[in-house]
């Protein structure tokens, strides 16, 4: 993986200080992502619609980003990045020290959110700037691929904890309080990286363009198709079919594993074959997902229809990857490296705007109407998403124009 990253990225850049707080953070994010359903379900008591309305803060400064970003417009990428991981910390200490009630626990999940999402952005636009002409999408991939290595380590860490310690609820807390240290340790990990600029009130953080409103379209499909089974995927395995911390942990293990060999093929499909290809392409395995999660029980006996459940969020995360491709897309269109940083950001933010309000009716849907009815819509704008792309122009091609 060393000498991957060093083909990709250039060699006077601050990559390996920046790769090296990507892996810390992954780390503790592993270790947050891996208890936290069971946590909301087990000790804050959280039902399918409470899980939503917890979602909808989750994703909140998502949307806000863009004004959030405006308010840090004299800070550099990398500071920007290093103040992210700063809220992250002050998010998960008082997820640590707080009592375990449903209104305090959603203000920590939002302040860690705030701090992730901020962090979002930069990691992508950095990673962007550092890698050698020609490896954009590559570098995405290794980026992914690094991600997935420690965020992997913390499933692994949480696994470990239940199987030696048992599938206790009091273990919780000591797992969120490990999180906080890894996330200081990633912060400091973050000070080494070099190349901060002098604070330039002409760059922008967010940005709108007419040459981008299809990027800014495709951003409001893939928000609310990935936050159905982001959301929900995990929480209908731990409230419909029972899943512990540990079995939700095995199974984000094995889709970080799959992730981590998956990412650098993406990658190398959209430099290859182009990102619109890979942009509408992904639709057809999604739709499988999406059938197979909602209707799994009415097929299957409940222990197969979890297994088939389970295979089946491992195949979306991995289709996920293909979200990559607008980021390419991005900087194939935009005239310098701000405007890729501040378009990025804008997109993070028109994702979010859809996926707050998916988030907050998503628990209702599923409580209401059913799970298949949640999955069957995620279908849908996955299809939507994929004929919207397949009109998208490249740069070549608006040039013949």
């Amino acid at each position: 993986m060393i000498q991957k990253l060093r083909d990709t990225f250039r060699p006077e850049s601050s990559y390996k200080a920046f790769f090296i707080s990507i892996i810390t953070f992954a780390l503790s994010y592993g270790l947050y992502k891996g208890i936290i359903d069971n946590y909301l379900a087990e000790v804050a008591g959280m039902s399918e619609f409470d899980k939503g309305v917890s979602e909808f803060f989750r994703e909140l400064p998502g949307l806000a980003l863009i004004f959030v970003l405006a308010l840090l417009y004299e800070f550099s990428a990398v500071r920007i990045y290093q103040i992210g991981a700063l809220i992250m910390l002050a998010g998960m200490t008082m997820q640590t020290v707080i009592p375990s009630t449903k209104v305090l626990v959603i203000i920590a999940i939002f302040i860690y959110s705030l701090g992730e999402h901020i962090q979002l952005g930069m990691r992508n636009t950095l990673t962007l700037e550092y890698a050698k002409e020609g490896k954009s999408g590559v570098a995405l991939g290794r980026q992914n691929a690094v991600y997935q290595i420690g965020t992997l380590a913390g499933y692994f860490v949480v696994i470990c904890i239940f199987l030696v310690l048992g599938n206790r609820q009091s273990l919780f807390k000591p797992i969120f309080l490990m999180s906080a240290v890894i996330i200081f340790l990633g912060f400091l990990a973050s000070l080494r990286i070099k190349g901060e600029s002098k604070p330039d009130p002409t760059k922008r953080r967010f940005y709108f363009h007419k040459k981008y409103n299809k990027y800014y379209m495709l951003e409001l499909f893939y928000g609310a198709r990935k936050q159905i089974f982001f959301t929900f995927g995990p929480y209908v395995l731990v409230l419909f079919y029972g899943a512990t911390a540990m079995d939700i942990s095995i199974l984000f293990a094995i889709s970080s594993i799959c992730s981590y060999f998956v990412s650098p093929l993406v990658g190398r499909i959209i430099d290859r074959f182009g990102y619109k290809i890979v942009m509408i392409s992904d639709t057809l395995i999604l739709v499988i997902v999406c059938f197979f999660y909602g209707f799994a029980h009415h097929i299957f006996p409940m222990h197969i229809a979890f297994i088939v459940c389970c295979a089946n969020y491992v195949l979306d995360a991995m289709i996920s990857l293909a979200s990559m491709a607008s980021n390419v897309y991005v900087q194939d269109l935009a005239d310098n490296a701000d405007e890729v940083r501040a378009t990025i950001s804008t997109g993070v933010s028109v994702n979010h705007f859809i996926t707050i309000l998916v988030a907050l009716f998503g628990g209702w849907i599923w409580k209401v109407l059913g799970i298949e009815t949640l999955f069957i819509l995620s279908a849908v704008l996955g299809l939507c998403n994929s004929a919207y792309a397949a009109t998208i122009k490249t740069r070549s091609q608006l040039e013949q124009e």
